[in-house]
Formats: C-alpha cells, sequence, structure tokens
C-alpha cells in the first residue's frame, strides 16, 4: 500500500523539517482533490484529478492510490468514465492515509 522505500529516500532527500511540511502540503492538496472526485467531476476534468492524485501519491509512496488513479487517468483518456471506480479510489486513499500516518509517527530517519 505505502513504498516506505521512496518515503525514506523522499525525507532523506530533503530533510526531517522539510518533509514534514511536504507531508502537509501533500495531505492538505490531496484532500482538496479527494472532495472534488466524491463531490463528482464532470467527465472531462476526472482525467486531470485523477492525473495529479496519480503524480502526487507517488512523490510520497502511497502506491497502491497511485495505481489505481493511473487506471482510472487511462480510462477518462479513453473515454470510459464508467469503468472508473471512485469508489474504491477514495476507500484506497484513506486506507493509504491512515496506514501511512500511523507508521510515519514509528519510522525515523534511515
Amino acid at each position: 500500500m505505502i513504498d516506505w522505500d521512496k518515503v525514506d529516500e523522499l525525507r532523506n532527500d530533503i530533510g526531517e523539517d522539510d518533509f514534514g511540511e511536504v507531508v502537509d502540503l501533500f495531505l492538505e492538496e490531496v484532500e482538496e482533490a479527494m472532495e472534488e472526485l466524491r463531490a463528482g467531476l464532470p467527465g472531462d476534468k476526472i482525467e486531470c484529478c485523477l492525473h495529479f492524485l496519480k503524480g502526487s501519491a507517488l512523490n510520497l509512496g502511497f502506491s497502491s492510490f497511485s495505481e489505481l488513479c493511473a487506471k482510472g487517468e487511462s480510462a477518462a483518456a479513453g473515454g470510459d468514465h464508467a469503468s472508473i471506480d471512485l469508489c474504491e479510489i477514495v476507500q484506497t486513499y484513506e486506507a493509504s492515509k491512515v496506514a501511512f500516518l500511523k507508521t510515519l509517527e514509528n519510522r525515523s530517519v534511515v
């Protein structure tokens, strides 16, 4: 669900203080995009939203969530909006966020 090697790499690259800021910014921006998805975006906006979420998720190691966003983005690009499981995307994000925050507290810089 979470690629902890990616998380550790980012934390080591930018430092502990900046890492906390990046996590806060990530959560804030992703929460805003998730609210848009939950509220129902028009078909022509879903692809862009999922692209943003995919990239953000990759940067912070949310691998399962990113994969679902990539799959949805691809489907949206092909006009197949019906095959996008927004509930699964939302649930995977929520589960990933819980796992990330819970485990992050117990991890130190490696």
